[in-house]
Order: structure tokens, then C-alpha cells, then sequence
């Protein structure tokens, strides 16, 4: 086992630091808050001589992911970051860059979508485009937006895979909060991540190709095929890679992470920070006998649909927890994937989406009480009321109990 050294980080600097362990080839770069800070500690780097990066300042978010296209396509390994506007700024590109198969890896600290204006986090920008092609893996915590970091390009550069990732962490919450966590020997991750190797780039004069051609009829159903059985193949690397980094590194990561599920009868599915908040309430109410738990899910794209169905399958009643609004009338992104996958178990358990923490509205251990205290009603009375309703906000409704 490589031993790790204790250091104390904020989500930004610990995912810079990945960064600079890694040492990208090209690093395109346009600040917004809260993902600012990612570039600026890069910057010192290069200015102290910690990389050997070509660090590219450009004129907006569009920008940025085009030039880490022209790098990537070329056959470097490019890198960004962003948030919020700045990510829906750059949407078009996101799908070029996945269209392309090319494996950038782009940091986004998770902040509410204008508008109104709010610089606070949920997952509104992240989920707008969920289905752009991009791999994405969120985190609880400083430690995981590090270690996801450091899964991230072996999992996007995998030969079968090919795709772009999106490393996601919590506006401000993960972002900017600081925390003791391990960091790993610089040498121990240039190994464990390896030098990029790609087979076909634009400069190869061995067998020159195009980038980013147009798609005709008879050629694009076949290219989005192609893409959709890229993202199968990213489940199986994308636990091939957890497994090396445990061995490793010694932490252990999959699709989910189960929370006192073995004999939950009922039981939140979450994501990110909240994850930490409602584990505290779980362990509350299991010391009064309660049989809850929660699963709190680290990879939405490709979504672990038949691992969280089987999760799932025992429980009673479940509470969906989206942190952003989906404007469907049927609930969040985050219930539409859980729902979907529970479709054909022989007992789908009763299941509610609530919508919750838009533009950083606080979610307290008290408030996941209540949330459980919901579907103990639900299991007694076999009633699920609202499928989809809000919690947190201030207006004249009545809070669905």
C-alpha cells in the first residue's frame, strides 16, 4: 500500500492539485464562480514550474472547450473547468466533444442556473446537460472530488470508452469549504494515471483523419450507436479503475454507495453534500430501531440503473432527492432515472420525488427526519399522496406530510 500524506484543502485546490499531479498538456481556461479558483492555483503552478502545461487564457466558456477539442484531437490530454452559466455556455461544444469520442476531462463545481441570478449550489447546471454524452461522477466530499479526479482520465482514455468526463463536486459547499483529506506521493499518481497513449490523433502521419465531420444520413445513427454502446463500456472501466485505485490507494468507490441498506425498509436516494447531512439523520433514527438507510449516488452518467434496482428492491418506500428541477411536472432528473430502473422489479416499492436545496437552500439532518418520517406514513398506509412535490420553500402551500 502507497502511503498518502494529511493535508487540509478546499474541493478547488484538492481538485488543482489532481491537476497537477497529472500534468495535463493543455489547459484551456475562462473563470466563473465558484470554479475560479481551479485555474488560479493552476496558473501558480505554472508559474512556479510544477507543470509543464500550455495554460491558455480565452474569451469565454466556448471557447475554452474548443480549444481542449483542437488539443485533445491533436493528441494531448486538454482539461477545464467550469459552472453554472459558464457549463450552458459551452453546451454546444459539450456535444462536439463527445461526439468525437475525445476524452477531456472538465472539472465543474456545481452552482443553481440563471435565472433569477444565485452563485449558490444545486445541480441545475450539471443536469441541464445530462445528456450530452458526457460521463459524469459527483462527490460528497473534498476527498472524493480528489480521488475522482485521479479515476477520471484512465476512465475517459479507456480504448472501448472514449468519452469525456465531468468531475463534479458542490458549489461553495465542496467547493470552497476546507477539509483535511489524503493527498498521494506525485510520482504514485503519475503511475496509477499512466502517460495518454491515443491510437488516432490529427498530427499521426500514418493514417492522417477528420475531427468533427459533417454526419450524414447513412453515417449518423451508426456514430450515435457507437457513442450509446461507449457509454455501456464505461461501467465496466469505470469499476475496472475503482478497483485499481483500492488496491492502490486503498479507497473504495463504485456506481453507489450504500448507507445501513442491508435491511432498510425505507430509504432516500441523493446525491453529493446532502449525502453527508442525511447519513447523519440515518444513524439518529436507527438508534430508536428505525430501518432506514440511503444510497447516495457518485455516477449518473452511465446511470447504474439494474445495481440501484436491486439496491432497491427490498425497500418499501423511497424518497428521490433532486437538487434541481427538472420543469417536467413530474419531478427531477435524478427521479426519472430511479423510477425508470425500478420499472420492471417484481415489487417496485413506493417511491416520491422531492425537490430540494434550489440555489443553496439549506437541507438540515431535521429536515431528512421529516423527510422519513413521510414514508413511514406511506408504508402504513399504503398511500403515497404527492409523487412530486417541494421541499424547503417559502409560500402558502402547506409542507406534504
Amino acid at each position: 500500500m502507497i502511503m498518502s500524506k494529511r493535508d487540509r484543502l478546499s474541493g478547488n485546490e484538492a481538485i488543482a492539485t489532481a491537476m497537477r499531479q497529472i500534468n495535463p498538456d493543455v489547459f484551456a481556461m475562462f473563470p466563473i464562480t465558484p470554479s475560479t479558483e481551479i485555474p488560479q492555483y493552476f496558473a501558480q503552478y505554472v508559474a512556479d514550474g510544477k507543470v509543464d502545461t500550455e495554460f491558455i487564457c480565452v474569451e469565454s466558456e466556448h471557447s475554452s472547450l474548443s480549444a481542449c477539442i483542437g488539443a485533445e484531437a491533436a493528441g494531448c490530454r486538454a482539461i477545464s473547468a467550469t459552472s453554472s452559466a459558464g457549463l450552458a455556455y459551452m453546451s454546444e461544444v459539450l456535444y462536439v466533444a463527445a461526439s468525437c469520442r475525445l476524452p477531456i476531462v472538465l472539472a465543474v463545481a456545481c452552482r443553481a442556473l440563471t435565472g433569477p441570478i444565485n452563485i449558490n449550489h444545486d445541480y441545475s447546471d450539471s443536469m441541464s446537460v445530462r445528456d450530452s454524452g458526457f460521463i459524469q461522477i459527483y462527490a460528497e466530499n473534498n476527498q472524493e472530488a480528489y480521488d475522482n479526479y485521479l479515476q477520471a482520465h484512465r476512465i475517459g482514455e479507456t480504448p472501448d470508452v472514449r468519452l469525456p468526463v465531468m468531475i463534479c463536486e458542490d458549489g461553495f459547499i465542496t467547493s470552497h469549504a476546507l477539509e483535511n483529506i489524503e493527498l498521494e506521493d506525485d510520482d504514485a499518481v503519475k503511475a496509477f494515471v499512466g502517460e495518454y497513449k491515443p491510437e488516432n490523433y490529427l498530427l499521426k502521419h500514418e493514417n492522417p483523419l477528420a475531427v468533427g465531420p459533417y454526419g450524414t444520413s447513412p453515417f449518423y445513427m451508426e456514430a450515435r450507436v457507437a457513442q450509446a454502446e461507449a457509454m455501456k463500456n464505461a461501467k465496466r472501466a469505470i469499476l475496472d479503475v475503482a478497483a485499481d485505485f483500492e488496491k492502490t490507494f486503498g479507497r473504495k468507490y463504485g456506481f453507489f454507495e450504500e448507507y445501513k441498506m442491508e435491511d432498510a425498509e425505507r430509504a432516500l436516494v441523493i446525491m453529493g453534500s446532502s449525502a453527508g447531512t442525511a447519513k447523519a439523520a440515518v444513524d439518529e433514527l436507527r438508534e430508536n430501531g428505525e430501518k432506514v438507510g440511503l444510497i447516495k449516488i457518485r455516477v449518473f452518467r452511465p446511470f447504474p440503473g439494474e445495481e440501484l434496482a436491486e439496491a432497491l428492491k427490498n425497500c418499501k418506500a423511497v424518497a428521490v432527492m433532486d437538487k434541481s428541477e427538472g420543469f417536467s411536472s413530474m419531478g427531477g432528473p435524478l427521479f426519472a432515472e430511479t423510477a425508470s430502473a425500478c420499472v420492471n422489479l417484481e415489487n417496485i416499492p413506493k417511491m416520491i420525488d422531492i425537490v430540494y436545496g434550489l440555489g443553496g437552500r439549506d437541507f438540515t439532518v431535521d429536515h431528512t427526519k421529516r423527510v422519513f418520517a413521510r414514508l413511514e406514513k406511506i408504508v402504513k398506509t399504503g398511500e403515497t399522496g404527492p409523487v412530486y412535490s417541494h421541499f424547503g420553500q417559502r409560500d402558502l402551500r402547506e409542507e406534504v406530510q
